[in-house]
């Protein structure tokens, strides 16, 4: 009952607080001094501008602007702490300096407003670098009232839904975000090193393929036909290969139908790159070169801290084939192996699940994900998969059961996808034909048959090597964050019912 009456009083209390801000904003605006009417405010510098050239400004007018953070009024003099993109500074108001009547604006202004501060940079008693302000101008009025502490912002469903409080409240939250776009500034600059082009493809498609997903569908109006919303962008860029675009890469969105969890979300960043005149081994290359290069960038060093871990990315990066991991975690050898029923027999001793449609490939990358994954903490590259869980793959010469596949993993977590492309368009058409039995028996992921990208084949690609790489997942391991949600700004949520 007391609880019950504390809320209450608390949400009354909120109301009242709500209400005098927006009888603020009323008096303002009747008195000519609408925030909203101001169109721009010309900034000099930020606050991190400020404090790491001082010597340099000291004495000097800058004009700062941001969100004001704190307040402490003392008479004819305040202080308030302006907050911007890169950090937060203190700025010095007195009533002498900005006029009576400004400053008596200024003394009614609120945490949460945003505020442009024109003044001298100096240095306080106490040694803190910070602005005295000549003028100060309220640039937008802010209605709601933000968490006094992140404590109050701690419930991560509100923190997900609300970016923008997070970003304000958190400042590590923020520099994860800007983290993010400079990792992907730095794969640009990278791949534009190595004579890759950035090309854009379609998100709307009519037939989804290039990886195992259920599709988005929706209905395209003007033309009256359902379409299904991408869930790679591997088939489109190698009919660029075939156009004769050696060099190809794309950024973007990419959709699966899938559940969520830490390092699932439905809509994800995809990075694909394919490269003419080469296999997985020159892909392998290109990986790990990236991969040091983008770390030495951001973070300053190859040797990145994750969860418990120190992860090494100046190393050479371990190679094993699936076989040989499986092989290493359970001393279970797959050429050992003679056929599917063999292998559903292992799979029934350990108490595996399998499905029936499973062959021996399936067993065996069911054995891999259930025993090896997790022991993959330091760089390794999975290679050489079987043809039946690799539908776009090129198979091995020597081993035609295997594929010329890998997968680099990562604190147990997959990190990228690479191929030796297949090109042959007779191969992939019976590889697309059993894709489509696998759909009929009830695979929901299992790939369509493509007529236009046979035709592309047809017209003949070269050798190829390809990859895909879950951006999110590198910037996780960049940024230490546990989980997807913490480096997507807007990541997927329930609806609230209203």
């Amino acid at each position: 009952m007391a609880e019950a009456q504390n809320g209450n009083a608390q949400e009354q209390d909120i109301h009242q607080l709500l209400k005098v801000r927006r009888e603020k904003l009323a008096a303002l605006q009747e008195a000519g001094k609408d925030p909203f009417q101001i169109t721009k405010y010309d900034v000099t510098h930020h606050s991190t501008d400020i404090k790491d050239h001082f010597e340099e400004l000291e004495g000097k007018t800058v004009r700062v602007a941001g969100r004001m953070m704190s307040k402490r009024i003392m008479g004819k003099a305040s202080f308030c702490n302006i907050q911007d993109l890169p950090g937060n500074i203190q700025c010095y108001v007195a009533r002498d300096s900005v006029g009576e009547e400004s400053y008596l604006d200024f003394k009614k202004f609120d945490v949460g407003d945003i505020i442009g501060i024109e003044g001298e940079v100096f240095k306080t008693k106490t040694g803190e670098i910070s602005v005295h302000a000549g003028k100060v101008v309220l640039l937008s009025k802010s209605l709601q009232i933000l968490p006094e502490k992140f404590h109050g912002l701690t419930n991560t469903d509100i923190r997900y839904r609300q970016r923008y409080t997070d970003l304000i409240m958190n400042s590590e939250v923020k520099e994860t975000f800007i983290k993010r776009s400079r990792i992907i500034s730095a794969i640009r600059r990278f791949l534009e090193g190595q004579g890759f082009l950035e090309v854009e493809t379609p998100m709307l498609v009519a037939n989804a393929g290039g990886a195992a997903a259920r599709p988005f569908e929706t209905h395209f109006n003007a033309l009256d036909e359902d379409v299904k919303l991408r869930i790679s962008l591997e088939l489109y860029l190698k009919r660029l290969i075939v156009g004769g675009m050696e060099r190809v890469y794309e950024i973007g969105r990419v959709f699966r139908n899938e559940g969520l969890d830490t390092r699932h979300n439905p809509e994800f960043t995809l990075m694909e790159l394919y490269q003419a005149y080469t296999d997985y081994y020159g892909m392998m290359d290109l990986t790990e070169n990236m991969f040091r290069y983008v770390a030495q960038e951001v973070c300053g060093t190859t040797l990145i801290p994750y969860a418990e871990e120190m992860i090494d990315l100046g190393k050479p990066f371990e190679r094993l084939s699936m076989v040989e991991a499986v092989k290493k975690y359970t001393g279970i050898d797959f050429d050992e192996v003679a056929d599917t029923e063999a292998a559903k027999k292992l799979a029934d001793e350990k108490g595996l699940h399998y499905e029936t449609r499973h062959t021996k490939g399936d067993i065996l990358n069911l054995f891999f994900e259930e025993y090896v994954e997790e022991h993959l903490i330091q760089p390794v590259f999975i290679m050489d998969h079987p043809v039946e869980i690799s539908p776009l793959t090129k198979r091995k010469p020597d081993k035609p059961d295997y594929v010329e596949r890998f997968e680099l993993f990562i604190y147990g977590r997959e990190m990228c996808n690479a191929y030796s492309e297949l090109n042959d368009p007779i191969d992939q058409r019976g590889r697309f034909e059993e894709q489509e039995k696998q759909f009929a028996m009830g695979n929901e992921e299992a790939n369509h048959t493509d007529e236009d990208f046979l035709n592309a084949l047809e017209i003949g690609m070269p050798p190829t090597g390809g990859i895909g790489y879950g951006i999110d997942r590198l910037v996780m391991l960049l940024t230490n964050s546990p989980a997807i949600r913490d480096v997507l700004l807007f990541p997927t949520m329930k609806s609230i019912d209203k």
